[in-house]
């Protein structure tokens, strides 16, 4: 019988068998779960976060909480990641909220071109990814949390319900909404 693989590429009873090493205050074992979930875990924050550096600072902080609270963890019957993802989550929601009482600059336009890139590609691929996240503002927060952490952090249906507490039904239904919610938003825009 196949091990089932998770999202960060590791089959369950590695993962456990890591988790419970790095309880042990086993450094390499702390070290291979990162780089299993780094990119995930950033992906998800960036999506939500819409600002490269934040994400990066805030994904460095989800794996600073992790290393504090690791030897605290119980699996409790889910994957290691959703624990990851709850916190990410948790912190996401922690900056949005003082994203709401102050105003801030995003810098993330001012990027340097270098000489031998294709210009008129770069601005392209700008204008394609500044209308994705435009349009991903109109949708719910349930909505773009789907999005983000099926697509951004490549979790599964079943991974999905686990973080956001919904059954797998629920979960498809709001993907699908929100997948034609974003072709409807990005539709419009385009006119």
């Amino acid at each position: 019988m196949d091990e089932i693989k998770i999202t960060g590429n590791l089959p369950l009873s590695d993962e456990a068998n890591l988790v419970q090493r790095a309880q042990k205050q086993d450094n390499q074992a702390f070290a291979q779960l990162y780089e299993a979930y780094f990119d995930k875990i950033y992906r998800y924050i960036s999506f939500r976060v819409r600002n490269d550096m934040e994400a990066e600072d805030m994904t460095q902080q989800v794996f600073m909480k992790v290393l504090n609270s690791i030897s605290s963890y119980k699996s409790q019957g889910v994957p290691f990641s959703s624990w990851l993802y709850r916190i990410a989550h948790n912190l996401v929601v922690d900056f949005m909220r003082q994203q709401n009482k102050k105003s801030t600059v995003d810098i993330e336009g001012l990027q340097l071109i270098s000489p031998a890139e294709d210009t008129q590609s770069i601005i392209e691929k700008q204008a394609d990814v500044a209308a994705v996240k435009e349009a991903s503002r109109k949708l719910t927060a349930s909505q773009q949390e789907v999005l983000s952490l099926r697509f951004a952090g490549e979790l599964s249906i079943s991974e999905c319900a686990s973080i956001m507490d919904k059954s797998e039904g629920a979960i498809k239904a709001l993907q699908h909404s929100a997948v034609q919610a974003l072709r409807k938003a990005l539709v419009v825009n385009v006119l």
